[in-house]
């Protein structure tokens, strides 16, 4: 079996976290911005749950980087829904799909990695 190091999986949830940040600024402010909504509105609610952790997620705090994956389930749960419902936009939630999943699976097995060393 492949043993994957707790560095490895810090950098994968940084990347993927990163890459979710400037996948959702693209989204709202180039790709596709909203008819119905101001641009700093969207991206205030879009964008603000995502700086909360990222400080101690580049730190590598066990804490934070356990709240970062919380945090990631937020983007998939919104991916999955505007993968459904917006077809125009569906390859840019699917993307959103693939990163916070990486982000979640990052961020839990370097938590996870963590604790062992620590125990």
């Amino acid at each position: 079996m492949i043993k994957i190091s707790a560095t490895s999986w810090h950098y994968l949830a940084i990347s993927a976290y990163l890459s979710l940040f400037v996948l959702l600024m693209l989204w709202n402010i180039v790709l596709a911005p909203s008819k119905y909504f101001p641009t700093g509105l969207v991206l205030l609610f879009m964008i603000t749950p995502l700086l909360l952790p990222l400080k101690g997620l580049l730190q590598g705090s066990k804490k934070a980087c356990a709240w970062s994956a919380y945090v990631s389930l937020l983007y998939f749960v919104h991916g999955t829904q505007e993968a459904v419902v917006n077809a125009d936009e569906r390859w840019l939630a699917s993307l959103e799909i693939i990163l916070s999943l990486l982000a979640f699976f990052g961020a839990s097995f370097y938590v996870r990695m963590i604790g062992k060393e620590n125990s």
